[in-house]
């Protein structure tokens, strides 16, 4: 665990998780008041754009007949798992990257 703390007085590895257990508030607040810890910018970019495109994908989901209740039911269980898995790793002060979602987050950090 990062003995730093971010710029809003909490220790950076709760701050970062806390952008996951409050995707889209945590993250959108964390993104604007901090102004001093990258992990926690690079985690609040991350779960942004990971829980965005996984309501996007429910909404979609929903329109579709027949197979949308199933898909949108996947994408729930897929939503839970993420969310875990990290909370667990930002509060184990990991960079831990998802897939698309973390590339698209440091490569954004980087113009920050």
């Amino acid at each position: 665990m990062s003995p730093f703390r971010s710029s809003v007085g909490l220790p950076d590895y709760i701050a970062a998780a806390l952008c996951y257990l409050f995707p889209f508030a945590g993250g959108i607040v964390f993104l604007a008041l901090e102004k001093r810890s990258r992990f926690v910018l690079f985690h609040s970019l991350q779960s942004l754009l990971a829980y965005g495109a996984l309501m996007v994908g429910h909404v979609l989901a929903g329109l579709l007949p027949f197979i949308g209740p199933l898909l949108a039911a996947l994408i729930f269980l897929i939503s839970f798992g993420v969310w875990l898995l990290m909370t667990y790793h930002a509060l184990r002060g990991n960079w831990y990257k998802l897939p698309w979602a973390g590339d698209i987050a440091e490569r954004q950090l980087r113009r920050l």
